[in-house]
Formats: structure tokens, sequence, C-alpha cells
């Protein structure tokens, strides 16, 4: 696991308050990855990432679903609209939230979906209120994984699942040159520390969960950033940034440095699925 310990939970709520707006233009209502399969636009492959995780969780009407870091409600109120799950989202930013909640009622799916602005490594469920806990590169903003995992596996019901997408570093030994890399994304991005696969698996095994499977969409998710890139430079959006804070300012200009730890190995993206026990 590489660490950045200048990151506060102070700077992540600021960021998704501030930044918001500049997601939803650069691209789109979801705050995820796209999975590509060719040059298929975006939205297409954003959807596409949503779609196949659901899959891989065996999602089914009425799921109770836990959404951990919804952003501004995009998956929420997908599981909501076109499973019939029942979705609690939960984010920290108050601005996302209250985007959530409109969105939702915008889409007439408020009965399904419900948003909590809340901290994830705080928030407190009953045990076995969730058929699955979903997390969309949520994680990564966490300080600390290993009990926010025991937590998950206490909120799912028996042979409940656990369906997370994250952002990885990449397998050990990195050179120092990676791990800077790794770092500057860190930093740039707001994450206290990013995992490396086998950090993931190890927190997963220890919180009681059963790991089914999990995949390297690496190759596959890159084209997000390629595009985000290019669309920082052509809208001028960088401006606008700058009359923010220098935070949203360093956001922006990460994203060539995320492009180049995915193509060197630096970083990874991951899909792990994992399974409480019956009993």
């Amino acid at each position: 696991m590489i660490s950045c310990p200048t990151v506060s939970k102070n700077e992540i709520r600021s960021h998704y308050d501030l930044a918001t707006v500049f997601y939803r233009l650069l691209w789109g209502r979801h705050i995820h990855h796209g999975l590509w399969e060719a040059q298929e636009p975006a939205r297409v492959a954003v959807q596409r990432l949503t779609d196949t995780l659901t899959a891989e969780a065996g999602i089914c009407r009425d799921a109770r679903v836990l959404d951990v870091g919804c952003g501004m409600g995009g998956s929420s109120i997908h599981l909501a609209r076109e499973i019939g799950c029942h979705v609690t989202g939960v984010t920290l930013s108050p601005f996302q939230r209250r985007w959530a909640a409109a969105a939702a009622r915008w889409h007439r799916a408020n009965d399904r979906a419900r948003f909590l602005c809340a901290d994830a490594e705080q928030v407190s469920f009953k045990k076995g209120t969730f058929d699955v806990v979903w997390s969309v590169e949520c994680t990564e903003h966490l300080f600390d994984k290993a009990a926010f995992f025991t937590k998950a596996a206490g909120w799912l019901r028996a042979g409940g699942r656990l369906a997370i997408c994250a952002w990885l570093a990449g397998d050990p030994p990195l050179s120092e040159s990676a791990r800077q890399q790794v770092y500057d994304v860190c930093e740039g991005f707001l994450c206290p520390s990013l995992g490396t696969r086998d950090d993931y698996a190890r927190w997963i095994a220890d919180a009681g969960l059963v790991l089914e499977r999990d995949f390297d969409w690496t190759p596959r998710v890159i084209r997000t950033w390629e595009l985000c890139e290019e669309r920082v430079r052509r809208s001028g959006v960088r401006w606008l940034a700058r009359l923010i804070d220098r935070n949203t300012v360093l956001f922006l200009d990460r994203f060539q440095t995320i492009l180049k730890a995915y193509q060197t190995g630096a970083m990874k993206y991951g899909c792990l699925i994992a399974r409480k026990s019956d009993y």
C-alpha cells in the first residue's frame, strides 16, 4: 500500500462539494471510469461498467443495496429504476447528496433510492441490513480500509455480496519512479492511500468474506483518462478551476499522471466480488 499522509477528510469533502460540477461537465452523471470494448462513446462505456458490476454481483429486483460513495447518484438511480432495487446511497459531500436526491426525484426513483450525507467510515447500519454493499471508486478515499471492510461485512445479510471497483497500486515490487507516480495520483485525487490487489484480498478475507473472483480491467478503462485529459485541454476548464482552489487545479493537472500510471503498470484498476457465508 502506498500512502499520502497530507490528505485530510475535510479536503476530500470540499473537493466533491466544489468539483462535482466539473465531473458533470467533463464526464456525465456517473463519477467513474468507462469499461471499453472498442471506440464506443464514453456514455456507453461508463454504463457498461455499472451493468457489468451489476451482473457480476448477481443483483436482482428488490435487492437492498448500499452504494458507498454514491456521488451524484448515477449508479443508485440506475439500480433503483432499471433493476428495481432499494438503494441507500452514502456520500461525504452535502452538495452531492442534494444533487443525488434531486436527480432521484427527477427520474421518479425517490421511492427506491434515498441518499445520506455521511462518512462511510463512521456511518452505522444494523447488522444484516443489505443484500449487496456496492462501492465504485470510493475505497481510495478511506483512511482505514481494513476497518471499513469489517463494517461492510457486518452490514451484509448471510449470503450477501460485496461489489468493489477500485484504483489499485501496481503489483510489488514497484520502482521508485512508479511509487512516485502513485503518490502523485494520491495527492492530486485526495486518496489517503492506494492498496494493491493483494491488500484488498487480505482485507476482504480478514473481514470474514470470501473473495469469489476479481478482474484486472486496466486495459479497458485507460481510455477514460485519455478522453478526460483531452476534454480538459479543449474546454479551457482549467482556467475556471483556478478561480476555485488549488486542489481543483491539481486534480485537473494530474489527469496525465494517472494515465501514465496505468500505462506503466504503476497502477491497476480492479473489480472484486466477495460473498458472506450463509451462516
